[in-house]
């Protein structure tokens, strides 16, 4: 279950979200032809494309988009024994990714915080950066990413007991529409026992929100 947190502007009511599961960063990208269809951009805005400042533009922004819809391929799961773990709660926060709005294409910060409860191993800490970064890397939207998140990390730990909270800054709420620079979006998806302990589930809230008023 997501549960979705907004600031919508007064008077107005939050959008609807759908439960489509989104494609996957395809990874194959024609960097000729976006180049091109940015030239005729520029072109449609008014400017000149060939101009000094601008001459390069179309290629650079090609090569970035190459570059984000290109994550890293899949790499093995790197686990390391711990047989003397009781039911201990894990969070790992301070990972901040950029994605791209898929209604506006305009950027998105999320700050992802994670929590899972380990059974005789441990997951190497860079995996959860990993992850949040590839399903980051393509057109998205927040509730879709959390929920992406969060039932990687259940495959990747084995189990259910998994947590994934995520603060989000929008441009395509800050810098249009509303223009409100100050809203935030926080998304929650939570599964086995953070989903029925009430205590265990607010310890990680806890420790979610401590970790975005540190940043």
């Amino acid at each position: 279950m997501t549960n979705a947190v907004y600031s919508p502007a007064p008077g107005q009511s939050a959008p609807a979200v759908s439960t489509h599961p989104g494609p996957a960063a395809s990874g194959s990208v024609d960097t000729e032809r976006v180049a091109e269809l940015i030239g005729q951009l520029l072109a449609a805005l008014g400017e000149d494309p060939g101009r000094e400042g601008l001459a390069d533009t179309p290629a650079r922004v090609a090569s970035w988009w190459n570059s984000f819809l290109s994550p890293e391929p899949f790499t093995a799961v790197t686990c390391f024994t711990e047989t003397r773990l009781s039911a201990q709660l894990v969070v790992v926060g301070g990972m901040s990714v950029w994605s791209l709005c898929e209604h506006h294409l305009l950027p998105m910060n999320l700050e992802v915080v994670i929590g899972y409860l380990p059974d005789s191993e441990v997951v190497g800490l860079s995996k959860f950066g990993r992850v949040a970064q590839r399903h980051a890397g393509r057109l998205q939207v927040q509730e879709r990413f959390t929920r992406q998140v969060a039932e990687e990390i259940a495959d990747v730990v084995g189990g259910k007991d998994v947590a994934v909270a995520v603060h989000g800054t929008h441009l395509c709420m800050s810098m249009r529409g509303v223009r409100m620079e100050a809203a935030r979006t926080t998304t929650l998806q939570v599964g086995g026992l953070f989903k029925h302990d009430p205590v265990l589930s607010q310890q990680f809230l806890t420790l979610a929100v401590g970790q975005w008023g540190a940043a």
